[in-house]
């Protein structure tokens, strides 16, 4: 299993955030990295899967409590 920092892949510098503070990083994540935003780029589009499986992570106490 690869090891994934997923407050890196959000743009967060610390894990030390509030909830909405990960909803706003995801947020600008998202729409920078979205698949119809950049077209046929498959690299956005990992980026993207990347992005929202961090989100789906973070978000989820029980989750986040796994990766730590």
């Amino acid at each position: 299993m690869i090891f994934k920092d997923y407050y890196k892949i959000l743009g967060l510098e610390t894990n030390r955030i509030s909830m909405e503070e990960l909803k706003i990083a995801f947020r600008e994540q998202a729409k920078k990295y979205h698949p119809d935003v950049n077209g046929e780029s498959t690299m956005a589009e990992e980026r993207f899967k990347d992005i929202n499986e961090a989100y789906r992570v973070l978000s989820n106490r029980s989750r986040k409590k796994k990766i730590w």
